[in-house]
């Protein structure tokens, strides 16, 4: 079982910057595929990117290519999701999710958290 918590959502201008973290509990953070996803109000939840076990292979929905990274540290359980530029339409919570098997192209996650409002004022 891991338990992930999330962290750094906030209230940011358009054009602003904020860098959400989410940190593992157990010593099998490593062997997981981490994920970021985010929902909007009366939307469906959607991807926003993934990051493999060794943190050399990234993939990001086309919405936010190149606005935002992920990244993490295996040391610290921790997942991170530095966005910057950010649009109003990035408003949403955001949650991290772990996957036990598959690359960042996977769509099943086994775990996740339990979500951080991240609003972006126009």
């Amino acid at each position: 079982q891991v338990q992930l918590v999330e962290s750094g959502g906030g209230l940011v201008q358009a054009g602003g910057s904020l860098r959400l973290s989410c940190t593992a509990s157990g010593r099998t953070f490593s062997t997981y595929t981490m994920g970021w996803f985010r929902q909007a109000p009366g939307k469906e939840r959607e991807f926003v990117a993934a990051i493999n076990r060794s943190g050399d292979i990234t993939n990001y929905a086309v919405s936010v290519k190149g606005r935002f990274t992920i990244s993490r540290d295996n040391a610290k359980n921790t997942v991170y999701l530095q966005m910057n530029s950010l649009k109003p339409e990035d408003t949403a919570v955001y949650y991290c999710a772990a996957a036990r098997l598959g690359s960042v192209y996977s769509t099943s996650y086994d775990y996740w958290g339990q979500g951080t409002q991240v609003t972006v004022s126009s």
